[in-house]
């Protein structure tokens, strides 16, 4: 596989930081990005989303959501049972774990639930008006007259 240095678009460029952060994340192989717990992302409307983490044996008290710096962190520990299980066959891992989602700017979490042993997490993309796009009326010839002044030429 090929590697790519960013080191000249980081010298080079002025306000692109996390556009240069997002290509080295890309680029990077990470071999250490574990696939547990499984997860689906969708769109729910123009500027909606929804993130479902398959949480079997988990409750709300042993998970956790935080965001910050423009990162959605899922983490969840298992509290230890006092008494002592044997089991013949353990198929549902409960292992801690931490998922990090990167988040879009203007992106911000509407709320999370734990249903089923699914944890759903909504997401909401708010534009601010300053970034919206907007209409520009074009004057037309009328007006442009009246704005101009006459002038004399003197000889």
């Amino acid at each position: 596989m090929r590697t790519y240095d960013f080191a000249p678009l980081h010298r080079a460029t002025i306000g692109f930081d996390q556009i240069a952060d997002l290509m080295d994340r890309v680029m990077t192989n990470d071999v250490s990005q574990s696939t547990y717990p499984p997860y689906n992302i969708e769109k729910t409307a123009a500027d909606a989303y929804r993130i479902s983490i398959a949480v079997a044996g988990f409750s709300e008290v042993d998970l956790g959501v935080e965001v910050k710096e423009n990162a959605l962190v899922v983490t969840a520990r298992k509290a230890e049972d006092d008494d002592e299980r044997t089991y013949l066959h353990r198929g549902i891992a409960t292992r801690a774990f931490e998922r990090r989602f990167t988040l879009a700017d203007h992106v911000r979490v509407s709320g999370a639930s734990h249903v089923d042993g699914m944890l759903h997490i909504d997401l909401q993309r708010e534009i601010p008006e300053a970034l919206k796009p907007r209409q520009i009326e074009i004057a037309g010839t009328k007006a442009l007259k009246q704005d101009v002044v006459e002038t004399k030429t003197v000889n």
